[in-house]
């Protein structure tokens, strides 16, 4: 876009010498019309190029914004699932979202208008400049010293749009945030009876939003007036110069009419950076937010090229032997500091053997399912899968030989069936009905209105929790991976229901290595070894049958119960 700009620059520059001379050669030195067909043809063809060029570098910088844009989304896409869930758990919804959607949008102006025209601010009044000096060097000495002042009063303003366009776009973020909270949240707005004041925090959100709004237009406008007011101001003062020395006859008329075609001209690409300025300032807001979301990837604003990453092969389902799987002195944390999610941890997954574990809330349990599930790296210490260490294989090739049930499965609104081939979508029918009728799911899926073709609703909406945990248990029957992480697969279910979950389970653990959280001491029943963490480390780990035999911390959370070996 800066070439095709330049480019036009010059043949406006063409177009003026040859307007000046047409006119004299009509109105001063008496030529006839006819005479003047070459230069007319010539200033036709010049402006039909210009426009050509103008348009080109309109069209090449909009297909350049709509590309970036779009290797923005994909880039933004795939961080966001790299970072995993833990990471998008700490972030306001909302503000992810609209950092997806409206921050990479935000950009569109930033790469099609302000930032070739900050270039061409710059070059194009050289052209201009130069052209006027071989012409007239006193009218160039006069261009000359007025361009500075508006770069300065930019600047000036400037400083003061770029504050009005944070809190803008702060504004805007907490918005969208609050919001999609409120939305997700409605049920239990209305059950609190907090409805209505959560609408009225909505109502004073969007006031702060319009006049954070207010503030960036009103800077906007203000700068438009004091850049337009300094360009007519310099066009005033070479007009009367160039008026005087023609009165005085100091200057030819055509040195005079080229000079003030192209004064305009000159002040113009800096008005046009002016008017951009907004979209420069909101651009670069918007583009540091992405780039944190990115993680510090090439800054947004920067020269080079934006390249797309190669897409990441869908990984194929593992059907392998049961691995064995070793932690060996595992630290580990969520960066929040001390203490330890993990402190010196060591446990064995035999291959094709149960391990559950048990202990109070905030022990570590599931900290041990997001390092197996890859969502998390150890601070220290190795995770070892038949002696390999795990962080040496690929996220993808491993969580191939992962299937997981938690204990709030995620239903996505789809169908039953596009739920359960998550693992697998290129599962056969026969195998999806195998793998329901398994996981105990077959019976209520056959009594919805369409079969496996219902939608289930966003979160499972149209399910209920028993239901749900099904779909979830069928998905993980149906992946056939050779390790399974099941994080309390029977919580809030009835006696009937945890029953019939639990021999689906018997049956999914069968020939897999399997790690078991469970707090009802029911779930852990036919495990084949038991740890119990406490603040962090391993209280007691062992066969159940032993560890009975011991009388230390099993054997006490047992007596209140009775159950298991």
């Amino acid at each position: 876009m800066v070439a095709c700009g330049l480019a036009a620059t010059v043949l406006l520059v063409g177009q003026a010498a040859l307007l000046s001379l047409v006119l004299d050669a009509l109105f001063l030195k008496g030529r006839a019309l006819a005479d003047l067909h070459a230069p007319l043809g010539a200033l036709v063809l010049l402006a039909l190029g210009r426009s050509l060029l103008l348009y080109a570098a309109d069209g090449l910088a909009q297909g350049a914004a709509a590309e970036t844009k779009r290797r923005l989304r994909v880039r933004l896409a795939r961080r966001l699932i790299e970072r995993g869930p833990l990471w998008v758990a700490g972030e306001r919804a909302g503000e992810v979202v609209h950092t997806v959607v409206g921050g990479v949008e935000a950009l569109d102006a930033y790469y099609a208008q302000y930032l070739p025209q900050a270039a061409l601010a710059v070059l194009q009044p050289l052209l201009v400049l130069l052209a006027v000096l071989f012409s007239d060097p006193l009218s160039a000495l006069v261009l000359f010293v007025t361009w500075p002042l508006i770069p300065l009063f930019m600047w000036l303003i400037g400083t003061r749009a770029g504050a009005e366009t944070r809190r803008h776009w702060l504004e805007l973020s907490r918005l969208g945030a609050a919001f999609l909270d409120t939305v997700t949240g409605l049920t239990t707005l209305k059950a609190l009876g907090r409805a209505h004041a959560t609408a009225s925090a909505l109502e004073a959100s969007g006031e702060r939003l319009r006049a954070a709004t207010m503030g960036v237009l009103r800077v906007a406008f203000l700068s438009a007036l004091a850049l337009e007011l300094l360009a007519t101001l310099g066009t005033a003062l070479l007009a009367v110069e160039i008026g005087l020395r023609l009165l005085y006859g100091q200057m030819a008329f055509a040195s005079g009419l080229f000079v003030l075609v192209l004064t305009p001209e000159f002040y113009r690409p800096l008005r046009a950076l002016g008017a951009a300025y907004h979209a420069g300032t909101a651009g670069r807001e918007a583009g540091r937010r992405v780039f944190e979301v990115l993680g510090g990837e090439a800054s947004a604003t920067g020269a080079g090229p934006l390249a797309e990453p190669a897409a990441a092969p869908l990984a194929a389902t593992a059907r392998g032997p049961a691995p064995r799987i070793v932690l060996e002195d595992v630290r580990a944390d969520y960066g929040a500091g001390p203490p330890l999610a993990l402190d010196g941890v060591s446990l064995t997954l035999g291959a094709g053997q149960t391990l559950a574990l048990v202990g109070p809330s905030g022990s570590g349990k599931s900290t041990v399912a997001n390092l197996l599930l890859r969502f998390l790296e150890p601070r220290s210490g190795h995770v070892l899968v038949d002696g390999r260490p795990l962080a040496e294989q690929g996220q993808d090739e491993w969580r191939a030989q992962v299937a997981w049930v938690p204990q709030r499965p995620w239903l996505f609104d789809g169908t039953v069936l596009d739920n359960l081939c998550l693992g697998r979508p290129d599962a056969t029918r026969e195998e999806v009905e195998a793998a329901a009728r398994n996981a105990e799911a077959l019976d209520f899926i056959a009594e919805l209105p369409a079969g496996f073709d219902t939608r289930v609703g966003e979160g499972g909406l149209r399910l209920s929790g028993g239901q749900a945990r099904r779909v979830a248990l069928a998905r993980a029957f149906l992946k056939e991976a050779p390790v399974v992480v099941l994080d309390e697969p029977t919580a809030w279910l009835d006696p009937e229901m945890e029953d019939r979950l639990a021999s689906a389970l018997r049956r999914l653990c069968a020939g897999r290595t399997v790690l078991l959280i469970a707090h009802r001491l029911r779930t852990v029943a036919g495990a084949d070894r038991v740890a119990i963490l406490r603040a962090g480390r391993v209280e007691e780990e062992g066969p159940p049958g032993e560890l009975r035999a011991r009388g230390g911390a099993w054997a006490r959370l047992l007596v209140p119960h009775e159950v298991g070996p």
